[in-house]
């Protein structure tokens, strides 16, 4: 038997994974429930999101969130720090503005197209 934790849309599940006469098969990933995310971040109203949205380029996890729902930026401010493939990437800002919401916190992985930040 085998443990595993698996995220599914923010949602941290613990699966019990047993081999059986070559076949894989999961008889507690039915059973299992979820569990509260570590750090989730707050997710934003869909009311609140900004009309500017900076979407994930690539799968990636969180090392820095350079900014807050509030804060006026300008154009090239880096809006937060990712890493991908072993490499540290930023995301800066496409325009001048003012953060709407910040979806994402430190040691969060995310998804390509999962939104990160949105600006008015």
């Amino acid at each position: 038997m085998k443990n595993y934790t698996i995220t599914v849309n923010g949602n941290v599940y613990d699966v019990v994974v047993e081999e059986a006469g070559g076949a894989v098969s999961a008889p507690a990933a039915a059973k299992a429930a979820p569990k509260a995310a570590p750090q989730a971040a707050p997710k934003a109203a869909a009311g609140a999101a900004g009309s500017v949205k900076i979407s994930a380029p690539m799968p990636g996890k969180v090392l820095k969130v350079n900014t807050s729902a509030g804060a006026a930026v300008k154009k090239g401010d880096v809006l937060l720090v990712f890493e991908a493939m072993k490499m540290e990437n930023d995301i800066t800002a496409p325009q001048d503005g003012t953060v709407a919401s910040v979806n994402v916190s430190v040691g969060q992985s995310f998804e390509p197209g999962e939104l990160l930040v949105s600006l008015n």
